[in-house]
């Protein structure tokens, strides 16, 4: 009992956050960054969504018990190795998702809508819909793409569609990759006793996904750094254009694309060589991914806030 906020805690897989940092997408490239109250309505909105992500893991793997014990990673959990009851984490979940739902609600109603779609659609996930191939990727992708327009709502900021394909393209990029990864992890033997849908996938299959919705990714971010740069404003860069037009820069943010580049293929290595399952492990454990993630991120921001002028 003296360790059971441990294993709640271990329960609500708080790593898995990292992926909610995707609310501050439209934050930064909206260019309210360094508005205070624009940040602070983000960081409510982030713990948020996390108690409702961390409601959604807890379902999940009360309903996923039995086959996680097969699973020679996922057995250790607090749920399947009965450390946590059952009892206590149906209450948990219960208590997370009310507390997320209350909060979303006085931020604002499309916000408040986007969660109450997340809890919903990852609870029919959780009750059948994983097990149906290539509609578990769907959904998975579907998570990183409300993820990113709650961010939006949450500050009524406008995304391009330029951006909207970027974030599917990422978010599908991401689920394949994480079922790629999974066929690498599960042994052949185990596939079908710890997901069905597994069953229904080759590495071939999986392989394909993953280069198609790579390839994607760079370039719908490719597309979106030509048609969304914004008009470059440092002196510096003034000064290149007057002494030629050979050094003038109008599409500065065009220079994160190799950066992208480096980062799918670096995840992508990874994957294929069956080291891991889960993309938020790697975005907190492989150094050559968070630095590219990071370099990214420095790149964007310092573009959009110190190097242009903001539309």
């Amino acid at each position: 009992m003296a360790n059971l906020p441990i294993e709640l805690i271990k329960a609500a897989r708080p790593a898995h956050w990292i992926k909610n940092f995707a609310l501050f997408a439209a934050l930064i490239f909206s260019g309210n960054l360094l508005s205070k109250p624009h940040v602070i309505i983000v960081l409510i909105a982030f713990v948020s969504f996390s108690l409702t992500t961390s409601a959604t893991y807890i379902f999940n793997d009360i309903l996923d018990a039995k086959r996680d014990r097969l699973h020679p990673i996922k057995k250790y959990r607090p749920i399947a190795s009965g450390k946590l009851n059952i009892s206590t984490a149906y209450f948990t979940a219960f208590v997370l998702a009310s507390t997320s739902l209350y909060i979303a609600s006085q931020l604002n109603f499309l916000f408040f809508t986007a969660t109450l779609s997340y809890l919903a659609i990852q609870a029919l996930y959780s009750l059948g819909l994983k097990n149906l191939s290539i509609i578990d990727i769907l959904i998975i992708a579907s998570g990183f793409i409300i993820r990113v327009y709650a961010g939006a709502f949450v500050i009524n900021a406008h995304l391009s569609v330029w951006f909207l394909l970027c974030v599917i393209s990422v978010a599908l990029f991401l689920a394949s990759g994480k079922r790629r990864a999974e066929l690498g992890v599960v042994s052949k033997v185990m596939i079908g006793s710890t997901r069905k849908s597994l069953t229904r996938y080759s590495k071939r299959l999986i392989d394909s996904y993953v280069t198609m919705f790579g390839n994607a990714a760079w370039m719908s971010w490719a597309l979106f750094t030509f048609f969304e740069s914004p008009p470059v404003d440092l002196s510096v860069w003034l000064f290149l254009a007057e002494i030629s037009r050979t050094t003038t820069i109008s599409k500065l943010m065009m220079a994160t694309i190799p950066i992208v580049i480096f980062g799918i293929m670096r995840y992508e290595s990874i994957i294929f060589q069956d080291k891991s399952e889960a993309p938020e492990k790697l975005l907190l454990t492989d150094i050559p991914l968070v630095l590219s993630i990071g370099i990214w991120l420095i790149s964007i921001i310092a573009i959009l806030y110190y190097a242009s002028a903001m539309p």
